[in-house]
């Protein structure tokens, strides 16, 4: 598969373990029909595609999907639209639904996964991979980092079981779940100490500080 490694770096520690764990958690299949929502240049698109997984790509911006779609070679589908529009713009159902780091940019939970349940097979199961509410170092980050505000991260407080749950239940799916994991921003990720340190950790159930991420997950009644 071609690609523009200038438009999606997915070839990093950071991005494959969140890959894996969405894999794991969503129980994604090569046969199964696949839409990442706020799929952006692709950064974990183009992995997915290069493991063989048949994804529809959906993002608001037609600049930043006409870019993913010109760096693939697979003949990607693009769906070009907002996410509660997403019915409207496609026939399609889909046996999973997987977004990464897209909730916490989103307030009305109520309606969101309404219309996704619309756009997914009974069955069917979403997962997003999201950051975890209590961990404080997503508060420095934004508070720090330029061109990082608040305003643009309006729900990093509600990324939690009590909120997302009761939202995706209220939209008909059920069996809702979190499943927690990894501690370290890319930049120590990606370094070989910090990837070994990572995965050491995560192999301790009783680490006390918090993990840095979670993957919210449901499923459609068949």
């Amino acid at each position: 598969m071609g690609r523009d490694s200038r438009i999606a770096p997915g070839n990093t520690a950071y991005i494959h373990s969140h890959i894996e764990r969405m894999i794991k958690v969503a129980d994604l299949d090569e046969r199964h029909s696949i839409l990442e929502v706020g799929s952006g240049l692709g950064k974990f698109t183009m992995p997915l595609l290069d493991k063989g997984y048949r994804i529809t790509a959906n993002d608001l911006s037609p600049h930043l999907l006409g870019r993913l779609v010109e760096a693939t070679d697979s003949g990607l589908e693009a769906v070009c639209c907002d996410i509660h529009d997403i019915a409207r713009h496609t026939d399609a159902k889909f046996d999973r639904l997987v977004g990464f780091f897209v909730l916490h940019h989103l307030i009305d939970f109520d309606r969101l996964f309404a219309k996704l349940a619309e756009v997914t097979k009974p069955g069917g199961r979403i997962a997003f991979c999201e950051p975890v509410s209590r961990n404080p170092l997503y508060y420095l980050q934004i508070a720090l980092t330029p061109g990082m505000h608040f305003a643009g991260e309006p729900s990093i407080a509600a990324m939690r079981r009590g909120v997302i749950f009761p939202a995706m239940q209220r939209a008909g799916f059920v069996d809702a779940q979190s499943h927690r994991y990894g501690y370290f921003p890319p930049a120590l990720k990606n370094t070989a100490w910090g990837d070994g340190l990572e995965r050491w950790l995560d192999s301790k159930p009783l680490v006390p500080f918090p993990n840095a991420f979670q993957i919210f997950t449901a499923r459609l009644p068949a």
